[in-house]
């Protein structure tokens, strides 16, 4: 099978981040595949990049629903045959200023339903796609919110901030990343994973709105996605077990 063609998916790709990450990864020449868990919207979104001459691919993909999943797998297989890279962007939060005292199992549940079940269920399923290229990268993204270290700066930008079962989903899959690069090092195997915290970005997630995060201090798309395509785009693939930002290490 000729792997030359680089393969990526991205969870999450219908909005938000994920969108920006096909529309950068798309215009440096990569085949991307949209996974996006409404099917409609996602066909929205690809028509909007194609008005725009950007061409990207699209699977339904819904990271909490392991059929979907699955499936992704399945179609991912037959169209493709094999994955270069696995972006892990899909994520949410739940609990937002909720107090750890106070925080609802509910949304504790939920937050690693997507943040860290969600991202492990997608990666072992596609892992075998993965395995087929001669080297492939997974990137998840995490967030410094899980970085314990962070939470106890007082310098911090995220000392203050209380979304307790969110970091600790990202904390979670932080620990996922470190030992998955372990075992694939171990196994000799030429797949990378690592990583990435955009910091605060300008977008809708958690409910806010691209505008009110900017009053608050968030900085552009572009920016909470430089180190990813950085990634992305490396024709290094030496790079492991790490977690990184566009302003270089971030403390686990």
């Amino acid at each position: 099978m000729n792997t030359n063609e680089i393969i990526t998916l991205v969870t999450g790709g219908n909005r938000g981040m994920g969108l920006e990450i096909v529309k950068e990864l798309s215009q440096k020449g990569q085949r991307v595949i949209m996974g996006s868990r409404n099917l409609e919207k996602g066909k929205a979104a690809i028509t909007r990049l194609s008005q725009t001459g950007i061409k990207a691919d699209l699977v339904q993909l819904d990271v909490m629903d392991p059929t979907s999943v699955s499936k992704a797998a399945q179609t991912i297989t037959e169209k493709y045959g094999y994955l270069t890279i696995l972006i892990n962007n899909a994520g949410a939060v739940f609990d937002f200023q909720q107090k750890p005292s106070e925080v609802k199992l509910t949304n504790l549940r939920a937050d690693f339903e997507i943040n860290y079940f969600g991202l492990v269920d997608v990666t072992q399923k596609m892992l075998p796609l993965l395995k087929r290229s001669s080297k492939s990268k997974i990137i998840n993204i995490s967030s410094i919110m899980g970085s314990k270290t962070e939470a106890l700066n007082p310098k911090a930008n995220v000392y203050h901030a209380v979304a307790v079962g969110y970091q600790s989903a990202k904390a979670a899959a932080n620990m996922y990343t470190v030992q998955l690069a372990k075992e694939m090092s171990s196994a000799n195997l030429p797949i990378t994973v690592n990583a990435i915290d955009p910091g605060m970005v300008a977008t809708e997630f958690g409910g806010a709105t691209p505008e009110l995060a900017k009053k608050l201090g968030a900085k552009p798309v572009s920016f909470g996605i430089a180190r990813t395509i950085e990634l992305a785009t490396s024709p290094n693939n030496q790079a492991t077990a790490t977690f990184t930002n566009t302003y270089g290490t971030v403390a686990w």
